[in-house]
């Protein structure tokens, strides 16, 4: 930066006396030095300040999960009790931070027993979980089913069928693709965090198809439906 600083010499002022010059000298005197502080308590606040604004993401922690089966990666993950998305999409730019301490992380899926485990979270560190979806006990597809396809917005909100979560509507659209389900009366809840919870029942004969269509209308958490809420 280049200061200029004019002095007022002698003559300067026509029929100024000396004591007018020496007043006007010591107020540009005054002048120059507040405009010296502003410009360095501003440089100093620029190299204060950006450093303090991502201080939160500087404490986070994040969490990897890993899985190998098609169950392990369309499992549902609970938080703390709170659905924060499936396996697969929790990365990248979805990925998992967690504020530091300890976190009970739930994994869940129709037909599957559930994986639980605790982590204990560190400040810009990252712990990676493996998850692995076991069959739970007697579960098995019904020999007669029926199917329902699902075309929601946004895709990636989570299913559930009789308060169970089965999935990602996104795995139930398309050609090819539907959520067998046996005959008779079924809840159909589809949610996630910031939307209103889509709840209808159904009525199925054995074979048939159908086809649920909805765009899930922004919300409060509160709306979003106890499946997805903290426990």
């Amino acid at each position: 930066m280049l200061l200029v600083v004019i002095s007022p010499e002698v003559g300067s002022y026509p029929g100024g006396s000396k004591s007018q010059r020496v007043l006007i000298w010591g107020l540009m005197m005054r002048i120059i030095k507040l405009f010296c502080k502003t410009v360095f308590f501003l440089g100093f606040s620029l190299l204060i300040f950006p450093s303090a604004m991502p201080a939160q993401n500087q404490v986070l922690g994040e969490v990897q999960l890993v899985g190998k089966t098609s169950a392990d990666k369309t499992s549902g993950v609970w938080i703390d009790g709170q659905y924060v998305g499936y396996v697969k999409e929790l990365r990248g730019d979805n990925k998992l931070l967690l504020l530091p301490g300890e976190h009970e992380i739930s994994v869940r899926q129709s037909g599957y027993t559930d994986f639980t485990q605790k982590v204990v979270i560190e400040p810009k560190k990252r712990v990676i979980v493996q998850v692995v979806m076991l069959r739970a006990p007697g579960a098995a597809l019904p020999k007669v089913t029926s199917q329902i396809k699902l075309y929601v917005s946004p895709d990636r909100a989570a299913v559930f069928v009789d308060d169970a979560f089965v999935g990602n509507a996104s795995e139930f659209s398309g050609i090819g693709h539907g959520m067998l389900v046996s005959a008779g009366k079924h809840r159909i809840k589809i949610a996630l965090p910031g939307y209103q919870a889509f709840e209808t029942e159904v009525s199925l004969l054995a074979r048939q198809k159908i086809t649920i269509k909805t765009d899930l209308l922004p919300a409060s958490l509160s709306q979003a439906g106890a499946s997805i809420k903290p426990e």
